[in-house]
């Protein structure tokens, strides 16, 4: 059976989560770490990798549909440079940390923040802020920047030795390297956990999942699987009929599993007929009209090389809208699983002319007169 932890440790797979880790479990600490996945962030997978380079136990959360209604509903202390919310992620993942503390029995939290190395998020007032409105003030210890902070309950009740935590600030690496190196670490992780927010292709895909409300979409707003959508493959937006439809096309076969995984009721994947290529997903296309399904299927067929090759000898090519693998089944033939044949030059051009995913600069401007909007 598994000790009893006295510590749970917020934990990115970042440096200085893992460090924040060894901190505590040198002073004779029995510590589990708790790693956050969403849409987002996060590397499950890597568990396994994690206790075998830094000897530290991880657990995992998703946290997903917590963080797509955060999303949808807006962060309160709003987004940074791209739309990455990383105030509220840090509230939102420290009450997640605190359901876990208590599940597992654990007496205080820990998370590897640095006190002034990001901008947004660990600068002196927020570092109160957060602890504050997650409610975990006085449970919270960091033990990397701690000499810099007021006394957490853990560190007042002598289970933490306050003369053996650390007192880095900075945007400087130096002194985390040193503590990394005196731990014998082989191999040096990424400074953080890699959050796609704050990388603007991502971004922008995101923005209009989270704004366009296409046909297919729940009525509250997108969810964690339409985020994840977002993420795969090529992206196309087309504005017809007072309604968005969302078109998103493999890159490869990685993609291509990912849209059959992610494919709904109300979706259609699209494919070539008797050709290789990729796979084509329609969100909520089971509502489109055939012109749209028929442009949709152009731009499918136009990203294939072979399809490509066939039309420019005059030859029609099929695409097939629906999932083949019910193409029999009496509730897919009902659905209306259609068999469309394109013409050359149709898919010679793709078709794409009305179809577009708009530019970060574009994106960035919207989202900052939301933000004034909401501000007013």
């Amino acid at each position: 059976m598994t000790e009893t932890p006295d510590a749970v440790v917020l934990f990115s797979g970042g440096l200085d989560s893992i460090l924040a880790a060894r901190v505590l479990m040198a002073q004779g600490l029995r510590v589990r770490c708790l790693h956050c996945v969403s849409p987002f962030f996060g590397e499950p997978g890597a568990v396994t990798r994690w206790r075998r380079l830094y000897g530290v136990e991880v657990d995992v959360a998703d946290v997903s549909e917590d963080f797509a209604a955060m999303m949808r509903g807006r962060p309160p202390h709003g987004f940074g440079k791209c739309l990455n919310p990383c105030v509220d992620c840090k509230i939102l993942l420290l009450r997640a940390a605190r359901r876990h503390m208590e599940e597992v029995g654990a007496r205080f939290l820990a998370s590897g923040e640095v006190l002034g190395q990001r901008p947004m998020s660990q600068r002196l007032d927020t570092l109160h802020l957060i602890p504050r409105e997650a409610g975990v003030r006085g449970l919270l210890l960091r033990p990397l920047c701690a000499r810099h902070l007021p006394p957490t309950e853990a560190e007042e009740s002598g289970l933490v030795d306050r003369e053996r935590l650390l007192g880095i600030s900075g945007r400087g690496r130096g002194d985390q390297l040193a503590l990394a190196r005196e731990f014998g670490f082989t191999e040096i992780p990424t400074p953080g956990g890699g959050c796609r927010l704050t990388e603007r292709e991502n971004a922008r895909r995101y923005w209009l999942a989270l704004t366009r409300r296409p046909a297919g979409m729940e009525p509250e707003g997108p969810t964690a699987r339409d985020f994840r959508l977002a993420a795969t493959g090529r992206q196309y937006w087309r504005e017809a009929g007072g309604r968005w439809h969302w078109l998103c096309v493999g890159r490869n076969n990685k993609d291509n599993e990912r849209l059959r995984e992610a494919a709904g009721p109300g979706d259609l994947l699209l494919r070539l007929s008797g050709l290789p290529g990729p796979l084509g997903l329609a969100r909520g296309g089971t509502l489109w009209e055939r012109p749209l399904l028929e442009e949709a299927a152009a731009i499918v067929a136009s990203c294939a090389p072979r399809a490509r090759e066939t039309a420019s000898q005059g030859a029609r090519v099929g695409v097939n809208a629906g999932d083949l693998r019910l193409v029999l089944a009496p509730a897919a033939v009902m659905a209306g699983d259609l068999r469309l044949v394109l013409a050359p030059a149709a898919v010679m051009a793709g078709e794409r002319e009305a179809w577009n995913l708009p530019a970060w600069e574009e994106v960035r401007e919207e989202i900052r007169a939301e933000a004034r909007a909401r501000a007013r």
